[in-house]
């Protein structure tokens, strides 16, 4: 049983592979209708449940349309219409979707809760989110700087900002894929040291944005307060000289890029002149989530890898 709860569950090599399967995917779909099969319709006859216990744009879209192109179909579960939402165990919804489906996909808050799903479940299981970590939308990052000419090996990424899942999934593909990431974050909104020895040594926090932007190939940011959580005006004035702006962009190597997981709030974790400028790769990233998730589909099929 292969379930993607988080990237190391995958490990290295498969990630790699995940990478390159995405973007052969990409390339040969070239002029097709976006709802067209993959001319190998690899996943034909599969049923991919998703649960979502969180909005969503991009998760609900490209895993929809992923297990779509791949031959496949999708089931849409939120946690208000289902038993979920009346008390039904997390143990038990396994039990009852793994009779009916062949693999599922949420979007939760406590990661306990993915744990529970994939301990009672039969079919693979995949973190669409989790407050703990965002490993779909990392390898969806890692395909997006790989497609611009990246090595991941060596290079080295700056986090801007708050401590928070997005961050623990980059702290674990740094150690995971061998490059270097540096983040910058106020006092109280590290990330847990749990988070900063994912990165096998690679991964590292300091209280200066300059001091992580020096020499970084990638600069990266969310938004300050995630889904759900609390935070206000005290959090933003100290997340405010975090900000990414072309100034700290220029501390960057020569060429540096700039990603953002979506949804943002332009001028408060990043200035418009850079979510709109020439570096930035969002809207390569946001369609990427896409083809990575295909990709994540067939690895836990175990067609990948």
């Amino acid at each position: 049983m292969r379930h993607f709860l988080n990237l190391t569950d995958a490990g290295g090599d498969a990630i790699a592979a995940m990478i390159n399967d995405a973007m052969d995917r990409k390339a040969a779909r070239a002029g097709m209708p976006k709802g067209a099969a993959d001319k190998d319709a690899p996943l034909a006859g599969r049923t991919l449940a998703m649960i979502f216990e969180k909005n969503s744009t991009r998760t609900r879209v490209s895993f929809d349309m992923a297990i779509r192109q791949l031959g496949g179909t999708s089931l849409i579960l939120d946690a208000g219409t289902t038993q979920l939402g009346r008390g039904e165990t997390i143990a038990d919804t396994a039990r009852v979707l793994s009779r009916m489906v062949d693999a599922i996909m949420i979007r939760t808050d406590d990661h306990a809760k993915i744990e529970e799903l994939a301990k009672h479940a039969d079919v693979p299981v995949i973190n669409g989110l989790t407050d703990y970590s965002h490993p779909c939308q990392i390898v969806a990052d890692l395909q997006t700087v790989v497609e611009h000419g990246l090595a991941l090996p060596g290079s080295k990424w700056a986090w801007m900002g708050d401590g928070n899942n997005v961050l623990t999934s980059i702290m674990e593909a740094a150690g995971l894929m061998h490059f270097d990431m540096v983040a910058a974050c106020p006092q109280g909104f590290q990330p847990e040291d749990e988070a900063v020895a994912l990165g096998k040594g690679r991964a590292r926090v300091v209280a200066d944005p300059r001091e992580a932007a020096a020499g970084a190939d990638i600069i990266v940011t969310d938004t300050w307060i995630s889904m759900g959580q609390a935070g206000g005006e005290a959090k933003l004035k100290a997340m405010m000289p975090y900000q990414v702006t072309a100034a700290l962009m220029a501390q960057a190597k020569p060429g540096a890029k700039f990603l953002h997981c979506l949804p943002a709030h332009r001028d408060e974790e990043v200035t418009a002149d850079v979510i709109d400028g020439p570096q930035s790769l969002i809207w390569d990233e946001a369609e990427n989530r896409l083809h990575a998730q295909k990709s994540v589909l067939l690895w836990c099929f175990g067609k990948l890898g």
